[in-house]
């Protein structure tokens, strides 16, 4: 594989900020080192644009002919090397110099097979679904279950107004694509990967816990009634040192608003928060939405079950920069060449991150700089990380490239994040593809 090309660009019209991407596209195509003719393409768009997205699509499509495969979606900002438009009109644009056979792009008319009888086996999967899909983690886990290693990457449309997808398969041809304009609201959509595509995923954590683990014993659908056999509530006001008693509730009330949850499954042992400070990607963190007084629990946007762990936690952009530099240290050091020999299909890092990567791969066909070594990346973070969060414009787009060099890179602002198959807030999910 050689570089992918890529294309961004912001202006009030979206015709303006398109022809401006395609002319980005069409010079790196033209040098050697990038890819010439590749058929796979992604675009994600603010929702600025997301009323016009028909149109949009119909152009870019139309003027790149080539590609006859297109995936992506709608975000409250996207992403590129070195940049993100984050709350105004822009677009960002990959093309992906992947081998035709070696990846399906799927959506609602079209879905992609159960098994490998099709002639081609999925191995990891990236995924653009709409947060208001019912019984979503159960599609998820589904999704996942139709690959080979289980792992997804991904993330949910972030739109104030039409939560759109991409997805169209060859030119209009695939089996179950029918007349279908490619342009989709709802559900799930995507593009599978087979084994031929090595790649490097890692997931990083934005948020640190203020308090020590606990187990869940007693609870209600959304409501943890017990925590350790105490009151939740009561844990949750002991843990940040708040009272609701007295004349003027407000203090504390702001104190367990800028407070979220961090769940782990019941039955799986939490990594990386003892160690580090850290939570690990087995933890998913999720609102407070309300406080039960007669109860004493505390209701999360999420169903919690006796025997998970919950850890109390804020939101901390000296810990989220320094976990980004981790995970981007991390693949680094996973595509040197004593790393890349011995890469097994799909591992766990020192934080239970995850990795998938192509049987056989091996740095053999690595190019000598980082830049080189990468293709490209798909960075898809949470809309609640961009902008001053990292403290300043671009400023975790920097990270990235300072970490892994000047490389194609596209992505979205979501409004929730998908890796392996769980869908987690407040957390970055950096994939690399890298030469085979």
């Amino acid at each position: 594989m050689k570089l992918f090309p890529t294309g961004h660009a912001t202006r009030p019209q979206w015709r303006m900020a398109a022809a401006l991407v395609l002319a980005q596209l069409r010079a790196q195509m033209s040098l050697p080192e990038y890819a010439s003719a590749p058929t796979l393409g992604l675009l994600y768009i603010t929702d600025h644009y997301a009323s016009e997205a028909q149109a949009l699509f119909d152009y870019l499509s139309s003027e790149l002919p080539e590609v006859t495969d297109w995936s992506g979606t709608v975000g409250v900002g996207v992403s590129a090397s070195n940049a993100e438009y984050f709350d105004e009109p822009a677009l960002s644009v990959m093309l992906l110099d992947v081998p035709a056979d070696q990846y399906r792009v799927f959506s609602g008319v079209a879905p992609l097979p159960r098994n490998p009888a099709s002639g081609f086996e999925a191995y990891t999967a990236l995924v653009h679904a709409d947060g208001h899909t019912a019984e979503l983690a159960e599609l998820l886990d589904e999704m996942a279950a139709r690959t080979a290693t289980g792992y997804l990457f991904g993330g949910l449309s972030a739109s104030r107004s039409n939560n759109v997808q991409f997805a169209v398969g060859g030119d209009g041809n695939m089996a179950g694509q029918g007349g279908a304009s490619g342009v989709f609201d709802g559900g799930l959509s995507g593009v599978a990967f087979g084994a031929g595509v090595a790649l490097v995923s890692r997931v990083t954590q934005g948020c640190q816990p203020v308090g020590v683990q606990h187990t869940i014993t007693a609870a209600h659908e959304n409501v943890v009634l017990q925590l350790d056999g105490e009151p939740a509530l009561d844990v949750l006001l002991g843990t940040l040192e708040v009272s609701l008693d007295g004349g003027d509730p407000q203090p504390a009330l702001r104190k367990v608003r800028a407070t979220l949850a961090g769940l782990v499954n019941a039955g799986e042992q939490p990594q990386g928060q003892r160690r580090t400070g850290h939570f690990g990607t087995d933890t998913r963190v999720r609102h407070i939405v309300g406080l039960d007084a007669t109860r004493r629990g505390v209701a999360l946007a999420d169903h919690v079950e006796p025997g998970m762990h919950l850890t109390f936690c804020q939101r901390n952009v000296a810990a989220a920069r320094a976990d980004l530099m981790r995970i981007c240290a991390e693949i680094r050091e996973e595509l040197s060449p004593e790393e890349l020999e011995t890469a097994p299909l799909v591992s766990s890092d020192a934080q239970g991150g995850q990795q998938a990567a192509a049987p056989g791969a091996s740095a053999a066909g690595a190019l000598p700089q980082t830049g080189r070594r990468i293709c490209g990346a798909i960075y898809v973070s949470c809309s609640g990380r961009g902008g001053p969060h990292f403290g300043g414009p671009s400023a975790e787009l920097q990270i990235v490239r300072h970490a892994l060099g000047d490389v194609p890179l596209v992505g979205f602002f979501a409004g929730g994040e998908i890796a392996h198959h769980h869908l987690y807030g407040y957390t970055g999910v950096l994939t690399v593809f890298v030469a085979a």
